[in-house]
């Protein structure tokens, strides 16, 4: 019996590069394979970096290798439909960086495609695995901080104007920091809590840079419980002074979390868990109690990542992060777009 999953990568320049073939070699049950990029020279030097035994310059022919069983997808959103179509065709599963496609039809043909020639295919939601966002996760479905009622979340990068940088560009990335950013927060935000969004409004505008995307982004979310939250994601905040937030506030206790999303594990979450019933307070001193550090052990999330995915894959289990769940994510994003250029406040229905 097969005890790990043979890994080709497609787009392994990049986060590929910096992060997941990193945490995909330290991974107990896969192996990386193949690399491919457009550039042949690059591709070799990749697959030397990495210890790969073969380097691809076509994606055809890396699909077309019988020692792959899976590929990681990591090229610009624009090439995402025709890749994991060609994938699909050869069988082999897909672990699919976010956002899945440029659109959510586009998404929802892809999934079903997968579906028809019985591939897996799961979403690059990496910060699922960071350690506070289990913790975060363990407090709320413990009811530690009882009903949630309200949450924000901020995350942000400085991204000034390059030229043929495609997340600059509407055609290539499908949008600015909400699609590139927001996708986790937003996943976040129903991972943790268990809630699925019912309502959202937002303001998406390009304020301080010329290209195509927006690069300020601010939506408003209603869970199915009636919890509001906010999600705000920007390309034109100075990365000195960013603070990656993810908050929740119950009606006994919150849990704040400092920089604990992001491509490292790691942050800070403080919580405050209160008992019994609360009375209102005349006063209003707002008496700020200090709360608890909440620890852990950190790690690598892309490495529990990869093997969440190639556990699935190896023993038949339902994947932890099926692609499905970005599909959803991608609807809420483009219900949020519609209502900055429309004023509206849209329901999210299902797929």
């Amino acid at each position: 019996m097969k005890d790990k999953i043979r890994f080709g990568v497609i787009g392994a320049g990049g986060i590929a590069d910096r992060r997941t073939i990193p945490g995909m070699k330290l991974a107990r049950n896969a192996e990386l394979t193949a690399v491919m990029e457009l550039n042949p020279d690059i591709a070799e030097q990749l697959r030397v970096k990495h210890e790969a035994k073969r380097a691809y310059s076509d994606a055809a022919a890396l699909l077309a290798d019988p020692e792959v069983d899976a590929v990681y997808i990591a090229s610009p959103v624009v090439t995402h439909a025709g890749l994991t179509r060609q994938a699909a065709e050869a069988g082999k599963h897909i672990l699919l960086e976010k956002p899945i496609a440029m659109t959510c039809s586009e998404g929802k043909e892809l999934l079903d495609f997968c579906a028809s020639r019985g591939v897996q295919a799961a979403a690059g939601f990496m910060m699922r695995f960071g350690t506070q966002i289990m913790n975060m996760k363990r407090a709320i479905a413990e009811g530690r901080i009882g009903k949630v009622v309200s949450g924000y979340s901020q995350f942000t990068l400085w991204l000034p104007e390059q030229e043929g940088n495609w997340r600059q560009i509407r055609a290539k990335s499908g949008g600015g920091p909400l699609m590139d950013m927001g996708v986790h927060c937003i996943d976040l935000i129903e991972y943790v809590t268990g809630m699925r969004i019912r309502r959202v409004g937002g303001f998406n505008k390009t304020i301080s840079f010329r290209y195509d995307v927006e690069d300020t982004s601010t939506i408003m979310l209603e869970l199915e419980n009636g919890a509001q939250c906010v999600v705000q994601t920007n390309f034109n905040i100075p990365d000195e002074v960013a603070k990656w937030r993810l908050e929740f506030f119950g009606m006994q206790g919150r849990l704040l979390g400092e920089n604990i999303i992001g491509q490292n594990d790691g942050g800070t979450l403080n919580a405050i868990f209160l008992e019994g019933n609360r009375e209102y307070d005349p006063q209003q001193d707002h008496a700020d109690l200090q709360g608890e550090m909440l620890g852990g052990k950190f790690g690598n999330m892309y490495t529990r990542e990869i093997e969440s995915f190639a556990a699935s894959l190896l023993d038949g289990t339902p994947l932890e992060v099926p692609a499905s769940d970005a599909l959803h994510v991608q609807h809420v994003i483009e219900l949020a777009y519609r209502s900055s250029q429309e004023n509206r406040i849209f329901e999210v229905d299902d797929l």
